[in-house]
């Protein structure tokens, strides 16, 4: 045996599992991309720490307070309305400035619905030691609505790939399995379904109700499954009929234990390999529905919200700029993703490396 057989023979006593997440660490631009998608998905879950018009601590006058997770009057630090404070009026700044107080701000001091009062241009205004990445024609931080609309296209994103793949793989499994009448019936169900025009219905519903990301998940999750349920019917109809499957019905085993325990892990490449792209695609939704106007409400930050902006601000190259390359790099990496994941989960192309 000579040495480029010995890491073979090695991996192929390990789990299937642990040899596909080998060959996925193979992939090192696949690999690398996984990492950096997840320190940035990490960086933006703490986006209240990174950027917020809140302190995230206060000592005033012998007292500690945490703006960041209550709200204090502005008579709490000397101010003189019973109001909300605004901890970037200069004269609260001034207050946490004198001798034995301060205040802990995050690196960003703005969050994503804080406009600028004090800023010495009119807005859109370009970026500065005070807005880095300038801000958009209401005032407001682009930096900040990046890095939250960055969570929030993320988040939507898994919350759509997670129901699609609910749906697509109990649909396609049951048609699969069952086969005969009951997958006919359905197949021209699922035709008729996906035949409705999407985009008419999101006008139409966008039209009757108000905006929200809940309207337009369940909109999405309606039609996002029906590709996804093909490629698992099309495994659980070549599964179904192997040795054993017939072995465990032998054993007593009924349809859902067949189902669950033994033809489901097996028709689980499809799934898997369609995870990055799927996401890829929910993103790029959202993103196009909020530059249409027709997607979350204009308060909440999103990509297609300052891209928008951009394309009405073409003055202002600071917003499309840094949307576009912030959207750019997201798919970029979800697609490197996609692409090492399709190469782990390939067992004829890993037993030619």
């Amino acid at each position: 045996m000579n040495a480029a057989e010995l890491p073979d023979r090695q991996e192929s006593r390990l789990s299937p599992g642990r040899r596909a997440w080998l060959r996925f660490r193979r992939h090192r631009l696949g690999y690398w991309s996984l990492i950096l998608f997840l320190l940035l998905f990490g960086i933006s879950l703490c986006a209240e720490l990174i950027s917020n018009d809140k302190p995230l601590l206060v000592h005033y006058q012998g007292q500690w307070y945490c703006p960041l997770f209550n709200d204090y009057a502005e008579t709490v630090f000397g101010g003189d309305f019973p109001t909300p404070a605004d901890y970037l009026d200069p004269f609260l700044q001034q207050r946490f400035a004198e001798p034995g107080n301060f205040a802990l701000y995050p690196l960003n001091h703005y969050s994503f619905n804080t406009l600028n009062y004090f800023a010495p241009s009119p807005n859109p205004a370009a970026p500065s030691t005070e807005n880095w990445l300038g801000t958009d024609d209401r005032g407001r931080d682009v930096f900040a609505r990046l890095l939250y609309g960055f969570r929030l296209s993320i988040l939507f994103g898994l919350a759509l790939t997670a129901i699609g793949v609910f749906i697509g793989v109990l649909t396609g499994a049951l048609m699969g399995f069952f086969g005969g009448r009951f997958d006919l019936i359905s197949q021209r169900l699922i035709e008729i379904w996906g035949s409705m025009p999407e985009l008419y219905l999101l006008i139409i519903f966008a039209s009757i109700f108000d905006p929200s990301l809940w309207l337009l998940v369940v909109l999405l999750s309606a039609f996002g499954w029906m590709g996804l349920s093909d490629y698992v019917r099309a495994e659980f109809y070549r599964n179904r009929t192997l040795e054993y499957v017939r072995a465990a019905r032998a054993l007593g085993l009924s349809n859902v234990q067949i189902m669950w325990r033994h033809i489901l892990p097996n028709s689980l490449t499809p799934v898997i390999t369609f995870l990055p792209f799927r996401m890829s695609a929910a993103i790029l939704a959202l993103t196009s529905l909020d530059f249409l106007g027709l997607g979350v409400p204009p308060s909440v930050p999103s990509l297609g919200e300052l891209l928008s902006q951009g394309k009405n601000n073409l003055d202002a190259w600071w917003i499309s700029l840094s949307t576009f390359a912030v959207l750019v790099i997201t798919l970029l990496l979800l697609t490197f993703m996609g692409e090492a994941l399709r190469d782990a989960m390939d067992t004829r192309k890993a037993g030619s490396q």
